[in-house]
């Protein structure tokens, strides 16, 4: 076995503290009684209770967990079925294909959000739900697509061969052995799509209207007359609820 060195210990070290101290800062800072974030006056759950009674974090969490969940359905309905389509063929724009799928994910999500308010201002689709649905959706696909496509590459064709041998219809190879196997990826596209849709911030403020308003955009919004510990009680409630999210969508992944 390679013994590894100190100076890339020490490294990994300074990259870990670097990456994470903020974010266990701001959870830290949650429970802080005192106003003011860069001060500490001792543990308190009072930023967590007026958290609970904020009427318009309340609103802006249901639509964040609607449009999430509007987008990543929209996203697993066109991911699996351009996955499904592409399974087997060995066309010679293949890998263009799936370069291509990819793109949204590698795109900066500022130009994708400049894009897609001139696409909505052309189409003259009002701001609000839909537009922020089909923009979410949009960049939700290539996750679904990748995921789905990749479990799909590793499946026997000869589970549904024997399938079809035994008289069973194309639909009911579907049903009971294709189905199953990529379930774990659906799941876990799934959830991914859930995740990436209920954080996203620049896109969502690209698309929205004046009548909907999401969470990610209302922390935003907020942070523009300072830190409070509010708002880092509201950053650690979506911490945990994001960890939790990609955690079990890894575990379904890898399942």
């Amino acid at each position: 076995m390679k013994k590894v060195s100190k100076a890339a210990i020490v490294f990994l070290a300074v990259v870990t503290v670097l990456n994470y101290l903020p974010i266990l800062l701001t959870v830290v800072y949650s429970f802080n009684k005192s106003k003011l974030s860069s001060m500490w006056e001792g543990f308190s759950l009072d930023w967590y209770r007026m958290l609970l009674r904020d009427g318009d974090i309340k609103k802006a969490l249901l639509n964040s967990i609607i449009l999430a969940f509007s987008a990543c359905v929209l996203a697993l309905i066109i991911g699996v079925s351009a996955a499904l389509a592409m399974r087997g063929k060995k066309l010679f724009f293949d890998d263009f294909i799936s370069n291509f799928a990819s793109l949204p994910i590698m795109i900066p999500e500022i130009i994708l959000g400049m894009v897609f308010m001139a696409i909505f201002s052309y189409m003259n689709l009002p701001f609000g739900f839909v537009t922020m649905t089909i923009a979410h959706a949009s960049f939700c696909v290539p996750y679904v697509f990748l995921i789905v496509r990749a479990r799909l590459m590793g499946m026997d064709s000869s589970l549904e061969e024997a399938a079809r041998d035994l008289g069973a219809s194309e639909l009911e190879t579907f049903r009971d052995v294709t189905l199953p196997y990529i379930l774990p990826g659906i799941a876990s596209g799934l959830l991914l799509s859930f995740a990436m849709s209920f954080d996203d911030v620049v896109i969502s403020i690209f698309t929205t209207g004046p009548s909907v308003n999401t969470l990610a955009v209302k922390i935003y919004t907020k942070m523009k007359t300072g830190i409070t510990p509010e708002i880092n009680a509201l950053a650690t409630v979506i911490l945990v609820i994001t960890v939790l999210i990609i955690f079990i969508s890894e575990k379904t992944r890898k399942d």
